[in-house]
């Protein structure tokens, strides 16, 4: 699949940031404690495509945590550096915990077994048989994303709806031009790590066929209704 992609790291609007709010950050930060923040312990790139239109595709970093030994949870930015935008989150479960969930519910969700064993989830800078050790792992689990900001057609702002997210499931599907980019700037091979990751296995008895959408597109609408409000008769107005 070919194409030219829209930078992804445009300048967010607004005046710099003034020593004053410099300052008062260093307080904050010396007295606050950032104990989800602190959970992070890891750092994955990866690919996303819109759940509804495959040829809209963003490089994702994934910056994550341990709930527990089922669960996991990332923030996810459009790049690792200092001023990298806060675009999405991804929540990852186990084959047991996606297993619980009502059935269009999986729908939602997407399978890891292909980006993973693909090469194309990778753990920047992490050796590879250590990376190896925890994406055995990760190949088994399912992920839902949902991103707020829609890099990919140059918005300098969150604009929009949020959006649910996929992942690849098999070759042929991911930007050559975008997988390129990113072996280049980051000095891996996705063919080798699919040659060093060929004995892993995804989740036991297959990947579920509620999952990846059911095996179509999901599109993500806004909808006007009636808010339902508990008791019209008391509404107060406030001014």
């Amino acid at each position: 699949m070919e194409g030219v992609n829209i930078p992804t790291h445009p300048e967010v609007p607004g005046e710099p940031t003034q020593t004053s709010t410099a300052l008062l950050e260093k307080a904050t930060a010396a007295i606050q404690g950032f104990g989800p923040v602190n959970k992070i312990h890891q750092h994955l790139c990866a690919f996303h495509f819109y759940a509804h239109d495959m040829t809209r595709q963003v490089e994702a970093h994934h910056f994550c945590g341990h709930q527990n030994e089922e669960f996991r949870q990332c923030l996810i930015y459009d790049g690792e550096g200092d001023n990298a935008r806060l675009i999405g989150l991804e929540y990852v479960v186990s084959k047991d915990l996606f297993s619980t969930l009502p059935e269009e519910e999986k729908r939602l969700w997407h399978s890891h077994e292909y980006e993973v064993k693909s090469g194309l989830l990778f753990l920047p800078t992490v050796p590879g048989p250590v990376q190896r050790q925890d994406l055995e792992n990760v190949c088994k689990t399912y992920g839902k994303v949902i991103h707020f900001w829609q890099v990919d057609r140059g918005d300098d702002l969150p604009l929009g709806i949020p959006q649910i997210m996929m992942a690849f499931t098999s070759d042929g599907q991911l930007n050559d031009n975008l997988a390129q980019d990113v072996e280049k700037r980051y000095n891996v091979s996705f063919a080798k790590e699919r040659e060093n990751r060929a004995y892993m296995e995804g989740p036991a008895g297959g990947i579920d066929p509620m999952a990846n959408g059911g095996g179509q597109g999901l599109r993500t609408v806004l909808k006007e209704v009636d808010c339902n409000p508990a008791t019209r008769s008391t509404a107060r107005v406030f001014v």
